[in-house]
C-alpha cells in the first residue's frame, strides 16, 4: 500500500503557523467590539437618576427577582448613588462595558449613553432610580445584534419599607435623602406596586415605566 509523504518540519511549521493564525483571526472577529447607543425613554410620572447602562453576557444578572438585593443595588434604589454599583459591575466577569448618563431623565424625555459591546456581550440593561419613592428602580434588560427597542418596568428593591413618606424619600417635592426604614422591608426584589395611597400618588405610574432603543453605531 502506498503511503502519503509526511510533510517536512519547515511544512508542518508553516501549516501549524496558518491555522493558529486562522483560529486567531475567528476569535478577534467574533469578538470585534462595536459602539452603540441606548437611548432611554421616562414613560411614567417620576424623575429618573442617570441611568447606568450596562453591555454584558447573558450570564450576568445585576439583579433577580425573589433574591435579596446587593448593598450596592439598594444604594441605587434608595438614594440613586449608583458609584457602588458601578465599581461592581466594572470587576465583575462576563460585563464588557458600563457607562451612566450625564443627568436626570424628566417625564416624558429622554438620554442617550454609549457603550462598547461585542462578542458574546450583546445583552443589554438599564437601570436607574424611581426618585419620589423609598426604592425603586426603573430596569429593562435585552439582547440585541444590532438595534432594538424594548421596554421595562419598575422594581421595588426590598431593602426598605415602603413608608411612602416623604420623610424617607430623596426625590421631588421631599428632598430627604439617606433617611431609611428598614423594619418591614420586604428583603428581595420584587415588581413594585406603585404609589397606591397619600399625598404622592400623582407620583404613581404604570408598568412599562421604560422605554430603551438600542441602536449600533455604524463605522
Amino acid at each position: 500500500m502506498q503511503t502519503k509523504p509526511y510533510p517536512n518540519k519547515a511544512a508542518r511549521t508553516l501549516y501549524f503557523g496558518f491555522v493558529c493564525a486562522m483560529v486567531l483571526f475567528g476569535a478577534t472577529t467574533a469578538a470585534k467590539a462595536a459602539q452603540f447607543d441606548v437611548t432611554v425613554y421616562n414613560a411614567s410620572p417620576q424623575i429618573f437618576s442617570p441611568p447606568i447602562v450596562v453591555s454584558h453576557e447573558s450570564s450576568v444578572k445585576v439583579f433577580a427577582l425573589g433574591s435579596a438585593p446587593s448593598a450596592e443595588l439598594a444604594a441605587v434604589a434608595e438614594d440613586a448613588d449608583s458609584e457602588g454599583l458601578i465599581a461592581l459591575l466594572q470587576t465583575t466577569a462576563g460585563v464588557r462595558d458600563v457607562a451612566i448618563g450625564d443627568g436626570v431623565i424628566l417625564p416624558g424625555e429622554s438620554a442617550t449613553v454609549r457603550v462598547e459591546a461585542g462578542g458574546g456581550s450583546r445583552v443589554f440593561t438599564v437601570l436607574g432610580m424611581m426618585v419620589t419613592t423609598n426604592d425603586t428602580i426603573y430596569s429593562a434588560r435585552q439582547k440585541v445584534i444590532r438595534s432594538k427597542t424594548f421596554y421595562g418596568n419598575a422594581y421595588d428593591a426590598g431593602s426598605e419599607a415602603n413608608t411612602l413618606s416623604c420623610a424617607h424619600i430623596p426625590g421631588p417635592p421631599c428632598g430627604n435623602a439617606g433617611v431609611r426604614v428598614t423594619s418591614g422591608a420586604e428583603g428581595v426584589v420584587t415588581i413594585s406596586q406603585g404609589i397606591n395611597r397619600g399625598s404622592l400618588r400623582p407620583f404613581d405610574w404604570r408598568n412599562p415605566s421604560v422605554k430603551v432603543k438600542v441602536k449600533r453605531i455604524e463605522e
